[in-house]
């Protein structure tokens, strides 16, 4: 069973291990959609990731399958307990909407969406999806403020924004005498990316020497592409790569690839969960947002929040 925590100075206790859910809805009917979502409640999992813009590059989908999916859900159980997590302020893909939409107008029409899509009254934990880093802050920031305040948003966090724009709009809040970002959302897993390679892949802002500091001042670092897509256990299968082997394709990713399958055989563990548990068993805290299309890969992913690695071994892996 997932174990919870308080994430940060918030009031909410989430598992440390997050359902990425950017499958449902469009790839995954409800159908499909429900039994993982049931698996991962059913495992002690409370914390779910969602977004505005998931599912809008399908056009049959319906605009906002994913939060669509979430909320139908919702509608089948008690949502006492659950975290729901969603993210505005990206592209509206659905009409080729290119621009930089982090505006408080834009912000505004992505959150009624977001909630009508998921049919609740309140989003326990409100990401802006991208930043606009041409911007102020402060009126971004006064936008989310006031939406936490009107109770449409209990919590607001940062998800693709530089730790300096971070340091930037927390400050403004305090100024206020208000919470400001509660958390990063941040470009994270054990694999080691190109960087040039993934911008073009539309990942940017890759923790390792960037958030480190940012990361050590108490915020907590919710990592997406925590399974780095698949890439280790792709690799010890010899399956193909495809645009993961340019995105992660490097001797350091050899390197802790040999490392990470020594901790596997070690701990009689799957590689996929060596690779979750490099970031739950990291002395910040950090939760790894993870996929799975069926059930039983989301039970699969779960062993791994069984498994400790030591400080030694996280730094076998990190300096392999």
């Amino acid at each position: 069973m997932l174990s919870k925590a308080t994430l940060g100075q918030t009031d909410l206790s989430v598992s440390n291990l997050c359902y990425g859910t950017n499958m449902l809805g469009w790839l995954l009917d409800q159908g499909k959609s429900n039994a993982i979502l049931d698996t991962f409640a059913d495992l002690g999992g409370n914390f779910i990731d969602t977004a505005r813009s998931y599912g809008d590059w399908s056009p049959e989908a319906p605009v906002g399958a994913s939060e669509r999916a979430v909320g139908a859900w919702l509608r089948t159980r008690q949502r006492d307990g659950l975290v729901i997590a969603t993210k505005g302020g990206f592209f509206d893909m659905r009409v080729g909407d290119w621009r930089n939409r982090v505006t408080p107008e834009d912000v505004n029409t992505d959150l009624s969406q977001s909630l009508d899509h998921l049919g609740i009254d309140t989003i326990d934990l409100y990401f802006l999806h991208a930043d606009n880093p041409e911007a102020p802050v402060e009126p971004i920031i006064d936008a989310l403020i006031a939406h936490r305040e009107a109770r449409r948003i209990r919590h607001f966090a940062a998800s693709n924004w530089a730790p300096a724009r971070i340091v930037a709009a927390n400050a403004y809040a305090a100024t206020l005498g208000k919470p400001g970002f509660v958390a990063s959302e941040t470009f994270w897993g054990l694999a080691v990316p190109d960087v040039a390679a993934a911008a073009a892949q539309g990942y940017q802002h890759y923790y390792e020497g960037a958030y480190e500091a940012l990361h050590a001042t108490g915020l907590p670092i919710i990592a997406y592409a925590a399974q780095s897509g698949g890439y280790f256990t792709k690799r010890a299968n010899g399956t193909d790569l495809g645009p993961l082997g340019v995105r992660y394709g490097n001797p350091v990713n050899d390197r802790r690839l040999i490392a990470a399958q020594a901790l596997a055989d070690h701990h009689n563990v799957s590689i996929n969960a060596i690779v979750l548990a490099y970031l739950t068993s990291q002395p910040l805290q950090t939760i790894a947002i993870f996929g799975g299309s069926t059930p039983d890969q989301v039970r699969e992913s779960v062993t791994s929040a069984a498994l400790t690695l030591s400080s030694d071994e996280l730094a076998q892996l990190r300096n392999a």
